[in-house]
C-alpha cells in the first residue's frame, strides 16, 4: 500500500501524529501504521506538535523522548479538544524514561531498539482502542429523511447528509441561528424505530446545518455507536477490516 492510497484512506481508517526527528524510527513506524491503513503525520520539531493537534484530529499520538520532554507534550495533547482522548505512545530509551511515560499518562510504551516485531504487537493491541477514537470522529455519508422541530415554528422536513456520534448535518430550505435548539427525528438504515433527540444547531451556511445532539438516550447512543462501527468496518480495506474483526472478538 504506497503513501496516496493509505492518504485517500485515512478519513476512514485515521491518522496518527508521529513526534519524531529519527529517520529509522520514522521509516519503521510509518510502514508499520501503513499495514493498518494509518496516515501518519511526521513532526520532527515537536515545537510544532500544538499547532498541528490544533489543526486535525489524530487517533494516535506518538512521541519520540528523550523522557524529559514527554510530560509536556501529553500535556499539549490532553488540552487539545480533539484530541485529549487520542490513544498515546511514547518511544523510550530505558526503564526511568518508561515509568515517566506511564506515571504521565501514556496508554503504550514502545522501548528501543525498536523493530518491526516489538512494534507491531504494541500497534496491533492499540487498534481497537484507535478505531474507537477514529468512530468518535467518523462523519458517515447517508441520505436520510429528518423532520425537525422548532419552538413557535411549525413542523418541517430535511435530509440528513452524514451522521457522527454527535450530532448530522442536515440539508434543508430553514436557516436557523447557531445556539437554536431544535428536535429532529430520522430513521437509521436497517432500524425501524425513529431516533428522536433533542439538537443545538452549531453552524449553518447555505442550506446546510450542523446540529448536535444533547439528548439522545442512552438506548439510542448505543445503537448509533453500533450502526457507525459496522458502517466504518465496511469502509476498511479488507485486510485492515479483518483484523478489526479478530480484534472485536477478543
Amino acid at each position: 500500500m504506497n503513501d496516496v492510497q493509505v492518504s485517500a484512506l485515512s478519513a476512514l481508517t485515521g491518522s496518527a501524529l508521529l513526534v519524531s526527528g529519527d529517520p529509522p524510527t520514522i521509516d519503521l513506524l510509518r510502514a508499520s501504521l501503513q499495514q493498518l491503513a494509518i496516515s501518519t503525520e511526521i513532526c520532527v520539531e515537536a515545537a510544532r506538535a500544538p499547532d498541528l493537534l490544533k489543526q486535525r484530529k489524530f487517533g494516535a499520538i506518538i512521541v519520540d523522548g528523550p523522557g524529559n520532554r514527554l510530560p509536556s507534550l501529553l500535556e499539549k495533547v490532553r488540552r487539545s479538544p480533539s484530541n485529549r482522548t487520542s490513544v498515546s505512545f511514547a518511544i523510550i530509551d530505558n526503564d526511568a524514561d518508561t515509568a515517566v511515560a506511564f506515571k504521565e499518562g501514556f496508554n503504550f510504551v514502545l522501548r528501543r531498539p525498536l523493530s518491526e516485531s516489538s512494534v507491531d504487537p504494541s500497534l496491533r493491541a492499540a487498534y481497537g482502542l484507535i478505531l474507537r477514537e477514529q468512530r468518535r470522529y467518523f462523519r458517515c455519508p447517508v441520505d436520510i429523511a429528518a423532520t425537525l422541530r422548532h419552538s413557535g415554528m411549525q413542523e418541517f422536513s430535511g435530509q440528513v447528509v452524514n451522521i457522527s456520534e454527535g450530532g448530522i448535518a442536515v440539508s434543508t430550505g430553514l436557516s436557523l441561528k447557531p445556539g437554536v435548539e431544535v428536535q429532529v427525528q430520522f430513521v437509521l438504515p436497517g432500524y425501524e424505530s425513529q431516533f428522536a433527540t433533542q439538537s443545538v444547531v452549531c453552524w449553518c451556511k447555505e442550506e446546510f446545518m450542523g446540529l448536535r445532539f444533547i439528548s439522545l438516550s442512552a438506548q439510542s447512543k448505543a445503537k448509533l455507536q453500533e450502526w457507525l462501527s459496522r458502517r466504518l468496518e465496511h469502509s476498511l480495506p479488507e485486510s485492515v477490516a479483518n483484523k478489526f474483526r479478530t480484534l472485536k472478538l477478543r
